[in-house]
């Protein structure tokens, strides 16, 4: 089976928070963006990574920071998360949500070398972590009653097209010892739910109770994570430039269950239909990250920081299956025997597909001031050049391969821009106590709003810690909301299909504990 009958990109847009584009450029962002990360004493100051050190954080962030050790350290933060949802779709809203606990948010090790006093290197650091850099958990249904077309639509839609299929080559898609079918419209075909049309004229397919409304109903669940391996080595010189590095090691899992039932409210000929499909994902990739950190004075100090894109190399299964509600009887022949279909339900074959991908070139930049011995207030400015996504692959021929390139590279071009984000973050300390507000500003990274959604997300976050000579704990929660789009299918008339609006609230909880040593 060929990569080029699968129809996840449709089903895929709400996850990626896109209108519908080709799957492989959304593809390419949804394993790109990332929003928070780190401690929770690093996200409660909104992510700010840039210009800041002596947290683990540094280690995924800013790796100029970890220069600011004095001693060795090791932490973990486990985390709770909680995803809420609330669609309309054609007039009417449904709320649905999960709540997920991650034992290993992030975990890290700092290893401190003081070579003594009299030189001007005064420290260096090697830093090693393990950090959930994106997750892709989501959950949401949406359901209304459409007047104006079904999915079969769209299945028709695409048969009708030039070259238009015999039901000579539906019936070679389809083989009847395993009930397997090797393209979405051979099923469909088998199915009775798409028919060679009887009349000379119009199109070449056509399908049963075309004029019956259609009560929808739809379900999505996501699961899986970004995760990165982070081995990072950093050093103080005099005490005013901090230098670091780090190579990351990343990991991908993801996968999806998505479900559609449609009720013919007044079918003849077939209840409905179920559609039902599911993803499973898995990829490796590398990347590095320099970083750099000036102190002024002793009171202001500047950073900055550049991430290579992340090479990444992804293997994805696809499967799908579709169920008819026949009406038994209701298609005979002309001697009034029942002639409909011999099985309710079929599969199609398992799609696997391989290639790799290049996520966006990212910088930031960022300064702190110190307050006294008060605390502190931190900003940064990142830059994250998503038109640079590319996605490319093995699977087809020279040609093919080639196509498949420059036709995505086009398509990412096309679709997004580069992201610019903000941070600001600030601490006030009292004692062995912490507390901390954040806010981040991530832009809308999309060229294209037809739906008229400005996709810039606001994350809100505030924190508390404890920490003395031997030990710390911080925690912090940060409030997400944004909004995202999903369309079930797409016709060639915009009119005749419709797209669930849906707003998003995430709010997750990290806890940070570590000791020094």
């Amino acid at each position: 089976m060929t990569k080029s009958v699968k129809w996840i990109g449709l089903f895929c847009s709400l996850t990626l928070s896109i209108p519908t584009f080709a799957q492989y450029a959304s593809d390419a962002f949804r394993y790109s963006e990332i929003n928070q990360t780190g401690t929770a004493r690093f996200q409660g100051l909104g992510g700010n990574h840039t210009a800041l050190g002596g947290d683990a954080s540094s280690i995924s962030g800013n790796p100029a920071g970890l220069g600011f050790y004095t001693r060795s350290e090791f932490s973990i933060s486990p985390s709770l998360a909680n995803y809420n949802t609330k669609s309309e779709y054609i007039g009417n809203v449904i709320k649905d949500g999960k709540t997920k606990f991650f034992p290993f948010s992030n975990a890290s090790a700092v290893f401190t070398n003081k070579p003594g006093y009299q030189r001007r290197w005064k420290s260096t650091s090697i830093g090693i972590s393990y950090s959930r850099q994106q997750s892709f958990q989501n959950r949401f249904n949406y359901a209304g009653l459409n007047n104006r077309s079904a999915y079969t639509d769209k299945v028709l839609d695409d048969v009708n097209q030039s070259p238009v299929p015999s039901t000579t080559d539906l019936d070679k898609d389809y083989d009847p010892n395993t009930n397997l079918a090797y393209s979405q419209a051979a099923a469909y075909y088998q199915l009775f739910l798409i028919n060679p049309n009887p009349l000379s004229s119009g199109p070449a397919y056509v399908r049963y109770d075309a004029s019956s409304p259609t009560q929808q109903a739809g379900a999505f669940d996501s699961r899986g994570a970004q995760t990165q391996w982070n081995f990072a080595y950093a050093g103080n010189y005099n005490d005013k430039l901090y230098i670091g590095g780090t190579v990351g090691y990343n990991i991908i899992k993801y996968d999806y269950t998505q479900s559609m039932s449609e009720t013919y409210t007044s079918g003849t000929h077939f209840r409905g239909i179920d559609q039902n499909e599911d993803l499973t994902v898995s990829g490796n990739g590398i990347n590095a990250t320099f970083g750099i950190i000036y102190k002024v004075t002793p009171i202001v100090q500047f950073g900055g920081s550049l991430t290579s894109p992340t090479f990444t190399k992804i293997r994805e299964s696809f499967n799908q299956s579709t169920y008819a509600d026949y009406i038994v009887g209701s298609i005979r022949d002309d001697k009034g025997v029942d002639i409909g279909p011999n099985t309710l339900e079929i599969p199609q074959a398992p799609n696997d597909f391989e290639y790799s991908m290049t996520s966006p070139l990212r910088g930031s930049l960022g300064a702190t001031v110190f307050i006294n011995q008060k605390g502190f207030i931190t900003g940064s400015i990142e830059y994250v050049g998503y038109g640079g996504m590319r996605v490319r692959t093995k699977f087809y021929s020279a040609d093919g391969n080639r196509s498949f390139k420059e036709s995505y590279k086009q398509e990412i071009q096309d679709s997004y821009k580069a992201g610019i984000n903000a941070r600001l973050g600030g601490e006030y300390r009292s004692g062995i106590f912490r507390g901390r507000l954040g806010f981040a500003y991530l832009s809308d990274p999309y060229k294209i709003q037809s739906d008229g959604i400005n996709r810039a997300k606001l994350l809100y976050s505030a924190g508390l810690g404890v920490r003395n000579s031997r030990f710390f704990a911080d925690i912090s929660g940060t409030y997400n909301a944004f909004k995202s789009v999903y369309t079930p299918y797409v016709l060639s008339n915009s009119q005749d299909y419709a797209s669930a609006k849906i707003n998003n609230h995430t709010t997750n909880l990290v806890l940070t504990v570590g000791t020094f040593f």
